[in-house]
């Protein structure tokens, strides 16, 4: 896989044009540098978000936390800051197609539908309905919510959410997962007064159930 990735990564001009006409069905996973010659990264980004769930993950410059917030907010599965151990982006690439594949397959028999108040997500499907409406959800969004849903009434802490979602150990200067909660707030409709998703300051978030939500 390192001599994969190896090869690829020269050819980011060549697929940064290309992207956005190729079919992202095609594909398990993209990796897409920010800093793409011809075009830039994240416009590849939002057009693949357009019109697909396809899992990407960001190579950004160190640093470069305006990169990596607005990425997460596009849609990015994930990121990793240059330079790094190609060990390191295995490791990621892995975690987050662990993370996509977790869809059942291969279990003895898929887990049932979650419904709290207005939100119901199918975790055989991978699909989420607010008010019966489908909601359009990343990869990280999708699991995020789910366990979210599935402790709804019950705070979750931060790390535990980095652990299950990101595949990775809790740092508190990483702020990726709020962005992914942020993202899925928006895509839920919540506003100050109306929230499915309420931040514990300092401890994590919990998803309101009904009669939480009218106390509110």
């Amino acid at each position: 896989m390192l001599q994969f990735i190896d090869a690829w990564t020269n050819n980011f001009a060549y697929l940064g044009r290309r992207a956005t006409g190729t079919s992202a069905g095609e594909y398990l996973l993209a990796v897409l540098d920010v800093m793409l010659p011809g075009i830039n990264g994240f416009e590849v980004l939002r057009r693949v978000r357009a019109t697909s769930r396809l899992p990407v993950l960001l190579l950004t410059a160190r640093g470069e936390d305006v990169d990596r917030i607005v990425g997460l907010e596009i849609g990015a599965d994930d990121y990793l800051p240059k330079p790094f151990n190609p060990r390191e982006l295995v490791a990621r690439i892995r975690a987050v197609l662990r993370r996509t594949r977790a869809d059942g397959s291969g279990a003895a028999s898929a887990p049932d539908t979650v419904s709290v108040g207005d939100v119901e997500l199918d975790p055989a499907t991978r699909t989420v309905r607010l008010e019966g409406k489908p909601v359009d959800l990343t990869s990280v969004e999708f699991n995020l919510l789910e366990v979210l849903l599935r402790e709804a009434g019950r705070v979750v802490p931060r790390e535990r959410l980095v652990n299950a979602v990101l595949s990775r150990k809790f740092s508190p200067f990483d702020r990726s997962i709020d962005m992914h909660v942020s993202k899925v707030r928006k895509k839920l409709g919540d506003t100050d007064s109306d929230e499915h998703i309420k931040t514990v300051r300092g401890v994590g978030y919990i998803f309101a159930r009904p009669r939480e939500k009218a106390k509110a």
